[in-house]
């Protein structure tokens, strides 16, 4: 089964500890530094589009870009059912990052809670730099977050338990130095009414990419300005750190 299709209709209940409104807090404070005026935004592997909603109940023009239609589903479902209209409202394309083809330019693109892991082979990574580099304005930013070497490593071997009152989620880790991948592999519950619970699993894996690794793709793409960030800091990543954020700018 592929990542999120069973997941993707208990997602936003096993993630409520994933504060959106703090998300946005961070990143608009790097669009608030900002060479150009950030007004159209990409939401680069979206999910159930949270953060997307949150940014555009800010003002900003979103676009939502996912390769899962079943979390994309989840989004359109939530944006049907918010109670205040949007500003602008958002829209949600059925893309993958190296696959991203836009009608027009964007001012910025984030990607956020280490989808760029996700995407396990490099080349692939380096080509998804490439399609955000050429659909951002000159002086746009791009702005990603990744789980670190250390973190990956560290989670070997570990069994996690995530469970709300309607979904049950144990999943197990497991880290191959020589694939330098880390795989989830998930066992999902989710209550269908009474008495009845449906049962699905899903393997989730993630890359284990060197920051200067990063960078160099970065570079590669055309990237300019590249800067890294603590775990939504505003200063260089510490030691021990789990996530670091990358901050880099399409040169004018």
């Amino acid at each position: 089964m592929a990542s999120y299709e069973f997941l993707a209709g208990c997602y936003d209940e096993l993630t409520t500890d994933v504060r959106y409104p703090q998300w946005a807090d961070y990143l608009e404070k790097h669009f608030a530094k900002s060479r150009l005026p950030i007004h159209t935004v990409l939401d680069l592997a979206c999910g159930t589009g949270s953060l997307t909603m949150e940014l555009a109940r800010r003002g900003y023009e979103m676009i939502g870009a996912d390769r899962s239609e079943e979390m994309l589903a989840q989004a359109q479902e939530k944006m049907m059912e918010e109670e205040e209209p949007f500003p602008i409202q958002p829209i949600f394309l059925h893309q993958s990052m190296e696959e991203l083809d836009l009608y027009g330019t964007i001012d910025a693109c984030v990607c956020c809670l280490d989808s760029v892991n996700y995407v396990t082979r490099p080349e692939l990574l380096a080509r998804a730099f490439r399609r955000v580099h050429l659909f951002l304005m000159p002086g746009g930013l791009f702005i990603f977050d990744v789980n670190t070497p250390e973190k990956l490593r560290g989670l070997d071997g570990q069994v996690f338990l995530d469970e709300t009152e309607d979904a049950y989620c144990v999943w197990r880790a497991e880290y191959s130095p020589r694939r330098r991948i880390c795989t989830y592999a998930m066992d999902v519950f989710r209550h269908t009414g009474g008495d009845l619970w449906e049962r699905g699993t899903e393997l989730h894996e993630e890359y284990a990419y060197e920051p200067q690794q990063l960078e160099e793709m970065l570079r590669q793409a055309g990237f300019g300005h590249i800067k890294q960030y603590g775990e939504r800091k505003m200063r260089p990543p510490k030691a021990g750190e789990e996530r670091i954020f990358f901050v880099a700018r399409k040169e004018f």
